[in-house]
């Protein structure tokens, strides 16, 4: 059944679209508690939560298109770059606690899974002929 599903590649670009936006909006949330001298609130965490979610969506949509037979000389750059910022946020989870609870420890892995996104992210629109 999801065979017969075809997902078109302006589904990719606005998804990750909303990957980097979801990841700026989580790493401002990171720096805003580490200024203040912090851990992240719920609301903060809410937000890492959701740029996972999209980062997540991303890459199932970014496999789907794979399988379609899309984007099939740049593969393992698809893979590297849609599942590596989940990797930074895994990393930040499988931290001790009282490190995960420190003042920037949460703005140094937003930090770089929100850069390894906007570089997946750019590296993808030069691939992509449809980009605008």
């Amino acid at each position: 059944m999801i065979d017969a599903i075809w997902v078109p590649t302006s589904v990719h670009f606005l998804v990750g679209t909303l990957v980097v936006v979801a990841g700026l909006a989580a790493l401002t949330a990171a720096a805003y508690h580490g200024f203040r001298n912090r851990s992240p609130a719920r609301w903060a965490h809410g937000l890492l939560i959701l740029a996972q979610l999209t980062l997540a969506v991303q890459a199932l949509i970014g496999i789907k298109l794979l399988d379609q037979g899309l984007g099939p000389l740049q593969l393992y750059i698809h893979y590297v770059g849609g599942l590596g910022p989940l990797l930074f946020f895994l990393l930040y989870y499988w931290l001790p606690a009282p490190f995960r609870a420190g003042r920037w420890s949460a703005t140094l892995v937003t930090g770089a899974a929100f850069a390894f996104a906007l570089m997946a992210y750019s590296i993808g629109q030069s691939y992509d002929p449809t980009a605008v």
